[in-house]
């Protein structure tokens, strides 16, 4: 085994064909949740926020979550682009981190994934002014009736304020639990020839 082994497995040199593995591994063991991480988002001065997403797109161009531009994750990342996420799998004892540049997806990317969803999901969309105050459920729930009306015979658009955020990785760290809390992690991070490995201690 290499110096960069994780719980007796090779990692290998490309840390997006790892993440592949473990992210299948998850899906395989989980009922649900494999898809499930905390982005973490600051203001320019620095005052953090984090929230539990989905991922919704994985390439060589980074990780995608879909929400409102218009919450309060979309109006952190306007003014300070870059963003870290955590996955989390417990029963695995894996954790994978990533962390890097934030970019907008293309509308054409956004308005093919929001055509997948379910329809009450659209409507959703539309009614929720995600982030901002409500004086109470019946408001909301009389927001979605009213869109569900507005849209009876259309397919539901996208709202202009609705889009995807894509992680780009500048570094990914692997966590793999091992006996006595002497766990194994590798961290990768892009240099201009491709990606250095590093193990940190635990």
């Amino acid at each position: 085994m290499s110096e960069f082994a994780l719980a007796g497995e090779e990692p290998g040199d490309d840390p997006l064909a790892l993440f592949r593995r473990w992210f299948e591994a998850a899906q395989a063991a989980l009922a649900v949740g494999a898809e499930t991480m905390v982005l973490a988002t600051a203001t320019p001065d620095g005052r953090p926020s984090a929230r539990a997403v989905l991922l919704r797109g994985l390439d060589e161009r980074g990780l995608v979550v879909y929400t409102n531009t218009r919450s309060r994750k979309g109006a952190e990342l306007a003014v300070n682009a870059r963003g870290a996420l955590v996955f989390a799998w417990p029963p695995l004892e894996r954790q994978v981190r990533v962390e890097g540049p934030v970019v907008r997806v293309s509308d054409e990317e956004a308005d093919a994934y929001f055509a997948t969803r379910p329809r009450g999901h659209r409507l959703g969309a539309w009614a929720s002014d995600q982030s901002q105050p409500v004086a109470s459920r019946e408001e909301l729930e009389a927001r979605v009736t009213e869109i569900t009306e507005l849209h009876r015979d259309d397919d539901v658009p996208r709202p202009p304020w609705w889009g995807g955020y894509r992680v780009v990785p500048a570094e990914w760290e692997f966590w793999a639990g091992r006996e006595n809390r002497v766990h194994d992690r590798v961290v990768y991070r892009r240099v201009d020839t491709g990606w250095e490995r590093q193990r940190l201690a635990p």
